[in-house]
């Protein structure tokens, strides 16, 4: 299945999303987004997809929001400028929170350039593996912005606060080995190898129980901002209802059918 501005795969339980727009590096119109949020709900609630890896086509993953959408933004009549700024921001918050939610895992195969809403977008997934052509950036400042597509939460949470604000201050580039480095990206493959690496992995990460898998990752998205008594009270609501799945069931009963 697919549109033309993202293309979807399902490959061996894994989704592949590719942001397809490569003429214009895949920055994000809102035509685009519209679809992208489409596809993230259609594999969020798919069931036989168990893990998303998500990528850009041509060379770069993605530049970010798309200029010319600005521009129309600026055009607008200066008593609807804010209203108009808000309710796209709802939109690319509803994207990104799509990615970070996800009761699957979600890896971002960073094929080349990641820039301002693209480099939010690498790190609202689970892990990011990048090509050796990499290369990440919060450029915002540089159109006199603020990161706000996650950046300002995720970043700090990968690299530190402090190296948060240099980066995000400055809006220089990351290259991927750097970025490996300073846990930008998680791995870094040849970039011929990139999507390869990222699909087996994702299969790796799919192998085990859904369900825990789901509520895990609830949890751990929060881990930072509960307190340690938050914690344990989700888990053990969260662990009650794996008691009840089939994976739980199957995995118990096999066991004790071996040692008998």
């Amino acid at each position: 299945m697919g549109t033309s501005n993202i293309e979807v795969t399902i490959t061996s339980r894994i989704a592949t999303i590719t942001l397809n727009r490569p003429e214009k590096r895949n920055a994000i119109s809102d035509d685009m987004r519209t679809e992208l949020i489409e596809a993230l709900n259609r594999v969020s609630t798919d069931p036989e997809v168990r893990a998303v890896v998500l990528t850009g086509s041509g060379k770069g993953f993605c530049a970010g929001g798309d200029v010319g959408g600005m521009a129309k933004r600026m055009e607008a009549p200066a008593g609807e400028v804010a209203f108009n700024g808000w309710s796209r921001q709802q939109r690319v918050h509803h994207t990104v929170n799509l990615l970070f939610s996800m009761p699957k895992p979600t890896i971002a195969a960073v094929n080349g350039a990641a820039a301002g809403l693209g480099a939010d977008m690498a790190l609202s997934c689970d892990f990011v593996v990048a090509s050796e052509e990499a290369s990440f950036a919060w450029s915002y400042i540089k159109r006199g912005l603020i990161p706000d597509g996650g950046g300002m939460y995720f970043l700090p949470r990968r690299v530190g606060l402090s190296r948060a604000k240099e980066l995000i201050f400055s809006g220089r580039k990351v290259e991927a080995p750097e970025a490996l480095a300073l846990g930008i990206a998680d791995r870094v493959s040849r970039s011929d190898a990139l999507l390869a690496d990222a699909q087996a992995w994702a299969e790796e990460l799919a192998q085990g129980s859904p369900t825990a898998l789901a509520l895990g990752k609830s949890i751990l998205n929060q881990s930072y901002e509960l307190s340690a008594h938050q914690v344990f009270a989700q888990g053990s609501q969260a662990q009650a209802v794996c008691y009840t799945s089939h994976e739980h069931r199957e995995s118990v009963l096999a066991f004790l059918n071996k040692s008998r």
